[in-house]
Formats: C-alpha cells, sequence, structure tokens
C-alpha cells in the first residue's frame, strides 16, 4: 500500500524528546507503531527516552539509526535553530511547534525549499497514514485506512471530519496537516498534487480557514484536478481584524474571508460543507 509521506518504513527521529510534549507524544506514536529510532536533546546523549537512544545533534543521531524524517517539538525560542539543523541532515522534517516568530519561518521555509526537503507546519499536527505510520500529534483511533486524502490547516477540524469520514464508512488514505501559521513550508497545492498521484487516493477533503489567500490558490490548481475535492472552510462568522484561533486565520483588509474561499472553490468544482459533518455527504456525491 502506497501513502503520503509516512508508511510503516518510515525511520522517524524526534527532536526535543526528553520534553513532556516530546515525550508524550512518542510513546503515542510508538503505540499506533511508528518506527521511531531517534531523539535528540542537546546534553541528554546516552539517555533513552521509552527504549529510544537519544543524541546530542542530529547528525549524530541520522549516522547511527539511519532516520530520514524528524518531527520537531522544540519550544518556539530554540525551533529555529532545531529545524536548521535537521535540514542539513534530513528529507522532511515535521514542525509541531507553534508560535515560531513569521522571520524566522520564512527563513527556514526558503532553506527548505533550496535544499529539495518537505517542511510541513509549523504548528502542524503531523501526517497520518492509517494503519501504517503517524508523525504528529493526532489521535490515531479517529482514523481507519481508506480513499480519501485529507489536507487541513486545522487539527482539530481534521479530526473531526476524519472521524465523520469514518463513522460514515469512508477511511483515509493519508492526513495531511500543513500548519495553521501565516507562513509555512508545504502548501495546499503541494499536498493536493500529492494526493493526485496516489493511486491509492479516489478523493480529497481541503480543509481551510479565514486568513490569507492559499485557499483561492488551491483552487486554481483543483480546476486542472482528475480526482473530485471536498472543502470547508472555518470562520464564516469571524470579524475583519480578529484573529480566531490560528496565527494565519484573521481578515485582513476585507481579504481572507470564508466567503471568497468558498466562491472560489466552488468555482472550481469542489463541492463546499456548510458544517464539519456534512463532508461525508458531499463525497458519496462526488464518487
Amino acid at each position: 500500500m502506497m501513502a503520503i509521506y509516512v508508511n510503516k518504513k518510515t525511520r522517524v527521529l524526534v527532536q526535543g524528546i526528553t520534553g513532556n510534549q516530546g515525550r508524550f507524544h512518542t510513546e503515542l506514536m510508538q503505540n499506533y507503531g511508528t518506527n521511531i529510532v531517534a531523539g535528540v536533546t542537546p546534553g541528554r546523549a546516552g539517555q533513552e527516552v521509552l527504549g529510544v537512544p537519544v543524541y546530542d545533534t542530529v547528525a549524530r543521531a541520522v549516522a547511527e539509526s539511519g532516520a530520514d524524517t524528524s518531527v520537531i517539538f522544540v519550544p518556539a525560542p530554540f525551533a529555529r535553530d532545531a529545524v536548521l539543523e535537521a535540514l542539513e541532515h534530513l528529507s522532511q522534517v515535521i514542525v509541531v511547534t507553534e508560535g515560531i516568530p513569521v522571520q524566522d519561518t520564512m527563513e527556514l521555509a526558503a532553506v527548505a525549499a533550496s535544499r529539495g526537503c518537505r517542511l510541513l507546519g509549523p504548528n502542524t499536527a503531523g501526517v497520518i497514514s492509517p494503519g501504517l505510520s503517524k508523525v504528529g500529534i493526532m489521535p490515531g483511533r479517529v482514523f481507519t485506512p481508506g480513499k480519501v486524502g485529507v489536507i487541513s490547516r486545522s487539527g482539530t477540524l481534521a479530526y473531526e471530519i476524519s472521524l465523520a469520514l469514518t463513522e460514515a464508512g469512508y477511511g483515509q488514505s493519508s492526513l495531511v496537516g500543513i500548519g495553521g501559521d501565516r507562513v509555512i513550508g508545504t502548501s495546499f497545492i503541494d499536498v493536493l498534487k500529492e494526493f493526485e498521484e496516489d493511486p491509492e487516493t479516489k478523493a480529497i477533503v481541503i480543509i481551510g480557514e479565514i486568513g490569507g489567500q492559499a485557499e483561492e490558490e488551491a483552487a486554481e490548481y483543483i480546476k486542472e484536478m482528475t480526482k473530485p475535492v471536498a472543502g470547508y472552510i472555518a470562520g464564516r462568522t469571524a470579524p475583519e481584524g480578529k484573529r480566531m484561533g490560528h496565527a494565519g486565520a484573521i481578515i485582513s483588509g476585507g481579504t481572507g474571508t470564508a466567503e471568497s474561499k468558498i466562491k472560489a472553490l466552488e468555482g472550481a468544482g469542489a463541492g463546499v460543507a456548510r458544517i464539519p459533518t456534512a463532508i461525508p455527504e458531499i463525497i458519496a456525491e462526488l464518487i
């Protein structure tokens, strides 16, 4: 079975593994079956966390464990350096940390692009291919293997909609959280391209929210796709100038509204739900 970004062979390195969040989610990922091969916390080399060896540096961890993917739980003040270190040695870096300054993320995204690395986040729930592997903080129990690919800025909405799909008999091929910050390393379009090419994915759900133009840009690409797309946009009642949850979820100067995003997606042929739990009905109509 193919999967987007992670599978049983993915060798995961956890940066910040000795912190409370890192340790907690390492255990949950292990319980799901994720292949965690190393952890990194400076000054903690030689220790173990839940049976996972801890190293001082990413370079040493990769050399000794063969890790190919990093998931980062390092606190925001130190996250820039942690991500830069990961991008030197790994092809895929998943940044769960939120609160990273925009100027740092702009630098990190540019470095990732220049090196051909996949950077998910910051402020991402991560990625899961149900039944195979999860790298991130999503609750594995709401997902089941299936044919619907899910892309989301919001973690919570992704869980709610994925559970609705599961209860309706539609499993997920993969869920990819792209992150809720104003600047992120992987866009809707990047993941749409992957799902379009993935033979295991038969339909796609895009979960957006107010702020920015990412959904409108995705709509232009959806026009060219062969697979059906359903969508949901959060924040229809949000007032202008007030941030709603994520750093990127803010209407500014009359742009980034839910209405403009819904109009763009519907104009591209996507079916847009007015409430999250209506997504399975739209998927049924599309496929």
